[in-house]
């Protein structure tokens, strides 16, 4: 009997286990809030069950000129570690950041790059295309930043991280290979890309496209009637078909080079809508780094000529081309 007490007690304590270790194990989570949802994909890729990642811009917001909210404040303020872009990326927010780095650790995370790989920024000398994510060659390199910056603040991890790292990586160099295949099968004239801002600098430059934004490099620059009547007479010249809308800043503007193209007499229509400044949804697959760049190599290389899997690299794209 005694046997048999002592069984059930032991069997109770094994259904209990995970009930009274579980918010022990949440409290020891690496606290990390990182700006962008790109930043936060390439937090839990790397973290693992070790963090608790929280990104302050969603789906269609425009980093460029997105500034902190008070909730965002309280949420950085409490973190262990905050993961910015840096590179003017988040222009509103940086002075924000210099102060908290006095009080919290505060990385941004793409400023590591060699300058050598950058891209010179349209509007300012001294600064740099930000839109490094549009290359998964580049993003590797952001991807060790935040494995480094995890390491430093839970060095005891340091072995975990650097191991899932390899893993996201080891990925990201496949996605690389399919978006070169695919996009190479794009006939040679048609390998033109204009979209709503100069988001693509680094895509164009790695899968040999001219890249045309109606928009400069931030959306925070303005999109004046010569350039839109500039890059008209381009789509009629070039005999261009498409052009692209992009998720976090309006259509407007592209859809004036629609118009300005149909008055001309030259139809061009929408290529489709791609991923620059955010993903796609929260819990979709568009909503992680592989699945936007997925999304938007596959988008692109259809719209201009290209046969493409229907569902992407993986077979998880949301809609059919």
């Amino acid at each position: 009997m005694v046997v048999r007490r002592m069984a059930v007690f032991l069997l109770g304590l094994m259904f209990l286990a995970p009930l009274l270790t579980s918010p022990v194990e949440a409290e020891q989570r690496l606290k990390v809030v990182t700006t962008t949802g790109m930043i936060a994909d390439a937090v839990r890729q790397v973290g693992g069950d070790l963090v608790e990642v929280k990104a302050l811009m969603g789906p269609g917001v425009d980093p460029h000129a997105y500034r902190q909210t008070r909730s965002d404040i309280v949420a950085m303020t409490r973190a262990d570690l905050v993961l910015w872009h840096g590179l003017y990326l988040e222009a509103q927010m940086e002075e924000f950041f210099h102060d908290l780095s006095r009080k919290r650790t505060v990385v941004a995370v793409a400023e590591g790059l060699p300058k050598d790989v950058l891209r010179g920024h349209d509007d300012y000398d001294d600064k740099f295309d930000p839109h490094v994510w549009m290359t998964p060659i580049l993003w590797k390199q952001v991807v060790t930043q935040v494995q480094l910056a995890l390491s430093d603040a839970r060095p005891e991890a340091a072995e975990a991280f650097a191991a899932n790292a390899r893993n996201h990586q080891a990925e990201l160099d496949r996605l690389a290979s399919y978006g070169a295949e695919l996009l190479a099968a794009v006939p040679a004239e048609s390998r033109v890309l204009i979209s709503a801002h100069d988001a693509f600098g680094y895509f164009g430059r790695d899968y040999g496209f001219e890249v045309l934004g109606i928009q400069g490099i931030s959306t925070q620059s303005e999109a004046g009637l010569n350039r839109v009547s500039e890059l008209v007479d381009l789509l009629v010249a070039r005999n261009v078909t498409a052009v692209f809308v992009e998720s976090s800043v309006s259509d407007r503007s592209v859809r004036a080079l629609i118009e300005g193209a149909a008055a001309k007499g030259h139809e061009v229509q929408v290529g489709g809508e791609l991923f620059s400044d955010a993903m796609g949804s929260d819990n979709t697959y568009e909503g992680t780094y592989v699945g936007m760049l997925d999304h938007n190599f596959t988008t692109i290389a259809g719209a201009l000529g290209a046969d493409v899997p229907e569902r992407g690299m993986n077979g998880k794209l949301s809609a059919g081309l």
